[in-house]
């Protein structure tokens, strides 16, 4: 998959992309990204990127026609003629829509994904009708931005392609991850072990369905006066199954009760919510 970020600060993605997980998928080549100056498809010896808003008001408005130039010179199809299942042009804006990790995994399905970083006060309008296929916002809030959020956009994404973490369930079975009907297409059970295999210790994680990630713990088995659940010791694997899945609703629950209304969640599950007070 290609990401091509064009932005008037190419030097802001220097460290995100070289460290970490980013960096070893660009040098194995399961990843490209590049980089574009915006500034570098100005015309005036200022090399002017904004202009004030017709209409008045504060702040200033990124400019068509270097964003146009930009992205016409990277070779992507037209908008009326691009096909959205293969490459998408996406501005990053606290307009657009909220970038979860379903719409993560909807990118990773993508050949191209061309992230245009917005500044200033915004974009003029008619870059997202002349050229975007959509917005995204990666939360309720506004950055100085869009850099940040791209950055974000690639990394989410970028792990959810084939080899990039190594062991492809690393990204399936943590907070937002698959659901049910998915874990179940992939060979294992909601309650992380492989199917067939009930008896069996617990994968290291478990498939949320659409909840946060339970609490994890690991050596040593003591610290400051804190010891591990005693659960987690014991060797009981449904016990393990079982209390992992229960804290993955207690934190939910206490976290972000948002998303139990589109959780998938057994009976079991309810009863468990409704002992902790959900109303659901």
């Amino acid at each position: 998959m290609r990401f091509d970020l064009i932005t008037i600060f190419p030097e802001f993605f220097a460290s995100i992309l070289g460290h970490g997980v980013l960096r070893r998928a660009i040098a194995q080549g399961l990843v490209g990204v590049e980089v574009h100056d915006l500034r570098n498809f100005t015309h005036d010896r200022h090399r002017t990127v904004d202009d004030r808003p017709f209409g008045g008001g504060e702040g200033m408005v990124l400019k068509p026609e270097p964003l146009t130039e930009a992205v016409e010179s990277l070779g992507v199809n037209e908008k009326g003629e691009r096909d959205a299942g293969r490459e998408r042009v996406v501005l990053l804006s606290a307009q657009g829509r909220r970038f979860t990790q379903g719409v993560a995994r909807e990118l990773a399905g993508l050949e191209r994904l061309v992230l245009l970083c917005g500044r200033y006060e915004g974009v003029d309008e008619r870059v997202h009708s002349l050229l975007c296929d959509e917005e995204l916002s990666i939360g309720d809030y506004v950055l100085s931005g869009g850099e940040l959020a791209a950055a974000i956009v690639v990394d989410a994404t970028a792990r959810l392609l084939p080899g990039v973490l190594g062991n492809e369930a690393s990204s399936e079975y943590e907070s937002f991850g698959l659901t049910p009907t998915l874990i179940a297409r992939s060979g294992r059970s909601e309650w992380g072990t492989p199917s067939g295999g009930e008896d069996g210790p617990p994968l290291a994680v478990v498939g949320s369905g659409g909840l946060l990630d339970y609490p994890h713990y690991t050596r040593p088995a003591e610290f400051r006066g804190m010891a591990v659940p005693e659960v987690l010791t014991g060797g009981d694997h449904a016990a393990i199954r079982r209390w992992r899945r229960e804290k993955a609703l207690e934190k939910t629950w206490r976290n972000r009760p948002d998303l139990l209304e589109g959780a998938e969640l057994s009976e079991a599950d309810r009863e468990y919510l409704r002992g902790l007070g959900w109303g659901g």
